[in-house]
């Protein structure tokens, strides 16, 4: 008797261990009946105090699903062996995956923005929001900004020639990793934060650094939070996007979520959240938006 209970305890030790690197497809997120969102507070996406943009539409993506919603906290750097079961390390833009990890999630929905190493291990959804890495500074810079060409690629070296001798504070593991931009080859003194990354701006302000790199909708909430304390000076990216990621394992759940959107985007509930919580962002991305209730 004791053997028997021996070898069944052994065995489902065994399962969970396997099953902790294995990510629910649509049929498992059912059977379980909780779609598990992985995020953490960041701009006005995930709030901290549990609402935000992708808080609130992936609760919606839930209930349409009819499940129960989770939240599960997770951090820049663990964010994607979360979901994917695998730790993960960035080397010259490429990702390798090293050992197992426990898989957290079923869904990273967090303002996730689509860049090449992620969409090596990560199926994105479609687009959610628009985005774009601004280059910013305190009001009181003798710094103007640069004059807008209509040529994307000039307006970005005139950007970032800014940056020359100058502190500028990035987040390695995020959309403002220095090296996706090549900032190294600028003259610039990058500085590589260790706060979070809704932290960057105010430190900024604090005169840890001279500049700071922003995505979007950072700025837009930096901009509302610091009235008259930051300016934009640049673009430092062509524009880019941002979207929802799933495991490579979970193509139906992905398919599932696409379908949300895009009913979403028809019966003006996606556009509402955008308004409560963006409220500026159809002004600088109206291309973005067009055709939207």
């Amino acid at each position: 008797m004791k053997r028997w209970i021996i070898a069944a305890a052994i065995f489902l030790v065994a399962l969970t261990v396997t099953t902790a690197g294995i990510a629910g497809d649509l049929d498992d997120v059912k059977a379980r009946g909780v779609l598990r969102h992985i995020g953490l507070p960041y701009a006005n996406f995930n709030t901290g105090s549990g609402d935000g943009m992708e808080a609130e539409l992936t609760r919606l993506f839930a209930k349409s699903l009819g499940v129960k919603y989770e939240f599960v906290l997770s951090d820049w750097g663990p964010i994607v062996q979360d979901l994917i079961g695998k730790k993960v390390k960035v080397v010259n833009g490429k990702a390798e995956l090293l050992e197992n990890a426990p898989v957290k999630g079923d869904i990273i929905a967090n303002g996730f923005t689509i860049i090449p190493w992620r969409q090596q291990i990560v199926n994105f959804s479609t687009p959610t929001f628009p985005n774009q890495i601004w280059l910013v500074v305190r009001t009181d810079s003798p710094i103007r900004p640069i004059k807008p060409t209509k040529d994307i690629e000039k307006d970005i070296a005139l950007t970032k020639a800014l940056m020359k001798n100058r502190t500028v504070l990035t987040l390695e593991k995020t959309c403002l990793d220095p090296a996706l931009y090549n900032l190294s080859a600028t003259g610039a003194k990058i500085i590589n934060f260790n706060g979070k990354l809704n932290e960057i701006a105010p430190a900024m302000i604090n005169k840890d650094a001279e500049m700071t790199i922003l995505d979007v909708p950072d700025a837009l909430v930096a901009l509302d939070k610091w009235k008259g304390k930051i300016k934009i000076l640049g673009p430092i990216s062509e524009k880019q996007q941002m979207a929802a990621g799933f495991s490579k394992d979970s193509p139906k759940l992905l398919e599932a979520y696409n379908a949300f959107i895009k009913k979403s985007q028809k019966d003006g509930s996606y556009l509402k959240l955008i308004k409560k919580y963006y409220p500026t962002a159809q002004r600088y991305f109206p291309e973005f938006f067009k055709g939207m209730k």
